[in-house]
């Protein structure tokens, strides 16, 4: 008689960036703690979205975004050890690299220049929570999401 074979695992499907049914996890990185709390509660409003992971500057960013594998960073761009661009250009040296979305109290033009070259694909000020949440949308959506540079300073 023929061996039995083990049966095959069960493929989850994906739609996007995530595992249908998973909640999208998202890492958060900034230096204060207030603003990580409120990111954390503002991100959570939506049901289908779960922090991770927080770091407290650009090295831990980059250490948890290796080590986690999260589907989406938000991250600050002032940070101590590395800042935003920094730690995205580290965090985009693995492959495949999760959507990043700056979000920062000091959005230029050419900082959202700096960051589209560093692999963020969403720039956001911190003063803008919705769209904060709308840039979010759009990342999942495989979409970037940065403000006319005629906005900007």
């Amino acid at each position: 008689m023929g061996e039995l074979l083990p049966k095959p695992p069960t493929l989850v499907p994906k739609i996007g960036l995530v595992e249908v049914g998973m909640p999208t996890r998202i890492l958060i990185a900034d230096d204060n703690a207030l603003v990580r709390r409120a990111l954390r509660v503002l991100i959570e409003t939506n049901e289908d979205w779960k922090v991770c992971a927080e770091a407290v500057n650009g090295r831990d960013a980059v250490a948890k975004a290796f080590e986690l594998r999260p589907d989406l960073i938000v991250m600050d761009f002032l940070m101590p050890m590395l800042n935003g661009i920094q730690a995205a250009r580290e965090i985009g040296k693995e492959a495949p690299t999760p959507p990043m979305l700056l979000y920062t109290m000091f959005l230029t033009s050419q900082l959202a220049e700096e960051a589209r070259a560093a692999g963020f694909e969403a720039a956001i000020c911190k003063d803008s929570s919705g769209e904060l949440m709308a840039g979010i949308r759009a990342l999942l959506r495989h979409e970037s999401f940065f403000p006319p540079l005629a906005a900007l300073v």
